[in-house]
């Protein structure tokens, strides 16, 4: 089977994207990865794009995407699994090549979410959990998310405190990511002080809707090596789902599917929690990202918000974790975040991050969360 590199990264501003369509964001993000491989778009031989459509008044929108991209007549897939939808383009275009279908794929993950109000984005997400026993009684994704951190607290002592360090950590250095929402640090006392959303979760416990875009190309072996001497291989990757419902899972403290999915990509990698440098993890709420380091084994179960408090997710620490300040200091463009997460581990694996950077990085993992967990892709990026 053929091993696939990563050949070019590109990424927009996310925010409030008032001066672009969809499209434009799409071209944005595209246009930087372009230039970065050195490639003419006439070698790129199909696309995948990952968005949910429902947020935006476009239907079938990678037809629109890949006629703005000028990259008709070839073939354009969409994928579409809630917030993880960005990391299932990834993984279509790794098939693709993997298959020998095709030798060099753009994935693009974009999304308008900001032209639908607060209360129409929160009725829209809580339809992600399962409808007929769930969403009808008002659930949203703050609220489904506060069950995880009660049950966390209730049965290993997580603190809130221990979960103000997470957006601590993350708003420090999305401060010093230039495409990231928010660019101001915080401190514990201003998370602990601020306004209650799903008790016990608070307003700097939870990420924000956002418009934007980033985009990576992938390629051969063959052809990767022949673009570029500092490629970064996709070696290992994992997915998994679990059930529409949540109440109807075993535990509500952590993702099965994540645990599963990190296993896959372990294993194909042929690596362990251990080897891994540099994480990007889908911090949607704080109590998430806890979750996340103990489902990927990067702390016991129950010791995620320890491993915040004690700073081991911050550089110099075990595993550095969402050094472009995760989706609670970037932003979260629905679509979008699974490849930004992709993005931000290329350039950490290459050297590119400045004052974000992790020494020496050669081993990075995404983990790309759809729903409430419903659906989970972990990634392993490595550099020769």
């Amino acid at each position: 089977m053929r091993r696939v590199g990563v050949v070019g990264v590109g990424h927009g501003k996310f925010g409030n994207r008032s001066d672009a369509s969809v499209q434009e964001l799409a071209f944005e993000a595209y246009r930087a990865a372009v230039k970065d491989a050195k490639i003419s778009p006439e070698e790129i031989d199909a696309s995948v794009i990952g968005s949910v459509p429902e947020y935006m008044k476009q239907r079938s929108l990678s037809g629109v995407v890949q006629e703005y991209l000028g990259l008709n007549p070839r073939p354009v897939w969409l994928t579409e699994v809630a917030c993880a939808s960005g990391s299932a383009a990834i993984r279509t275009a790794w098939m693709a090549i993997r298959s020998g279908l095709h030798d060099v794929v753009a994935v693009v993950g974009c999304q308008k979410m900001t032209d639908l109000s607060t209360p129409e984005i929160l009725a829209l997400m809580g339809r992600v959990g399962e409808v007929q026993w769930e969403s009808v009684f008002g659930t949203t994704f703050p609220g489904y998310y506060a069950m995880f951190a009660q049950r966390h607290m209730h049965e290993f002592g997580t603190t809130r405190e221990q979960l103000a360090a997470v957006a601590v950590k993350n708003h420090y250095y999305g401060a010093r990511n230039p495409n990231a929402l928010f660019r101001k640090e915080i401190t514990v006392a201003k998370a602990l002080a601020s306004e209650p959303v799903a008790s016990p979760l608070l307003v700097y416990d939870c990420c924000a809707n956002a418009d934007g875009a980033a985009c990576v190309i992938l390629a051969t072996e063959e052809k990767a090596k022949k673009m570029r001497s500092d490629v970064v291989w996709l070696d290992g990757v994992g997915a998994a789902t679990a059930s529409m419902s949540v109440l109807r899972r075993p535990e509500l403290t952590g993702l099965p599917s994540a645990s599963e999915a990190a296993r896959q990509a372990y294993a194909m990698a042929g690596t362990t929690a251990k080897d891994v440098d540099v994480a990007e993890v889908h911090d949607c709420f704080t109590i998430a990202e806890v979750m996340a380091y103990e489902d990927l084994g990067f702390c016991g179960k129950g010791e995620g918000g320890r491993f915040a408090a004690d700073r081991q997710s911050w550089i110099g620490g075990s595993t550095p974790v969402n050094l472009d300040g995760g989706l609670k200091s970037k932003g979260h463009p629905i679509g979008a975040t699974g490849v930004s997460m992709a993005y931000e581990i290329v350039r950490q694996l290459r050297g590119e991050c400045g004052e974000r950077q992790v020494p020496n990085a050669a081993v990075g993992l995404t983990h790309n969360v759809g729903g409430i967990g419903q659906y989970c892709f972990v990634h392993l990026f490595r550099r020769d």
